[in-house]
C-alpha cells in the first residue's frame, strides 16, 4: 500500500492544505489518523496528476548507513566497516520527488548516492540483537544522499558535504508492504543506469541496522534510515536529471540546478 503526504495543487503551495493520502492506480484518496498508524479513508479524492507530492514524512531525523555495500567501499578504497558506520542528515536537507537539487557553484564534484530508506513507525530505544525489528518500521522509501565530495575530502568527516540543502531527495511514496529480501535498486542518470544491486547485497541488514541505531539514540516515529548505497556513485551537473528506482515503491526524481548566490 502506498501512502503520502501531497497537496492540492488548485491552491498556491502557500495556502494549500498539506494532506495524507493513499495512492490506488492514479488516484489520491485523503486519509484521517496518522499514516504510521491508524488510519481510515476519507470521501475527498484527487487525479494524482493534481497533486504535489511532498516528502513521504517530516522527520526529526535522518539516520544514514555509510560503506554498507562492500562494493561502494572498494570504489573509495575503503575496507567493508566492521559494524554499522552511522552519520546524520538534517531534516533541512529534504526535497519532494520533482524539486530541484541546488549544485554550489564552487565545489568541482556533487555525486549521487541512490539508497532505500525505512520509516519509523513507533518510538525505538535499546533493541537487543535478535529482537524483531518489524514492529517499528511503518515502510520504505527512497532516498538520494547527495554528497559534495570536496568537503568531504577537506573535513575529513561527512556533515557538511552531505547537509546543504536540498541534499537530502526523499519519496515519492512509502510503500507499507515492500519485501526487501527480494527487492533491487538502481539509480539512472539522464536515463543511463549508473547503479544497480539486489538488496541481499546489504553488509547490515533491517534486522541489524535498527537495533544497532536504537542502542545509540532514540528513533521516533517518522524518522528516516537510509539503508546504504551500492558502488556506482558519481557526479551530476545542472540540467541532468537523477532517478531512483525501487520495483515495488517507485521512482524518486530530481533535476539539478546551479545554485543561484
Amino acid at each position: 500500500m502506498k501512502l503520502c503526504r501531497f497537496q492540492a495543487k488548485e491552491k498556491a503551495a502557500a495556502q494549500s492544505e498539506v494532506m495524507q493520502g493513499v495512492i490506488s492506480g492514479d488516484t489520491v484518496r485523503q486519509i484521517s489518523g496518522d499514516m504510521l498508524g491508524k488510519w481510515e479513508a476519507t470521501s475527498r479524492s484527487w487525479p494524482l496528476a493534481d497533486v504535489k507530492l511532498l516528502t513521504p514524512v517530516a522527520p526529526s531525523k535522518i539516520v544514514c548507513l555509510g560503506r554498507n555495500y562492500a562494493d561502494h567501499a572498494a570504489e573509495f578504497n575503503n575496507a567493508p566497516p566492521k559494524e554499522p558506520l552511522i552519520f546524520l542528515k538534517p531534516p533541512s536537507s529534504l526535497i519532494a520527488t520533482g524539486e530541484t537539487i541546488e549544485l554550489l557553484p564552487e565545489v568541482q564534484r556533487i555525486d549521487f548516492e541512490g539508497e532505500l530508506a525505512a520509516i519509523i513507525s513507533r518510538p525505538c530505544h535499546m533493541l537487543r540483537d535478535g529482537d524483531d525489528y518489524r514492529p517499528y518500521i511503518a515502510g520504505y522509501t527512497l532516498l538520494n544522499d547527495v554528497s559534495a565530495r570536496d568537503y568531504q575530502a577537506f573535513d575529513k568527516q561527512w556533515t557538511r558535504a552531505k547537509s546543504f540543502d536540498t541534499f537530502c531527495p526523499l519519496g515519492p511514496v512509502m510503500e507499507t508492504e515492500f519485501d526487501v529480501a527480494s527487492g533491487t535498486i538502481e539509480t539512472l542518470l539522464n536515463g543511463v543506469r549508473k547503479q544497480y544491486a539486489p538488496f541481499t547485497d546489504l553488509l547490515f541488514p533491517m534486522d541489524v541496522i535498527i537495533p544497532y541505531i536504537s542502542r545509540v539514540m532514540t528513533l521516533l516515529p517518522g524518522d528516516v534510515i537510509a539503508t546504504g548505497t551500492p558502488a556506482g556513485v558519481g557526479p551530476f551537473k545542472a540540467g541532468d536529471v537523477v532517478e531512483i528506482v525501487v520495483p515495488g515503491i517507485g521512482t524518486l526524481r530530481n533535476p539539478a540546478v546551479n545554485r543561484v548566490v
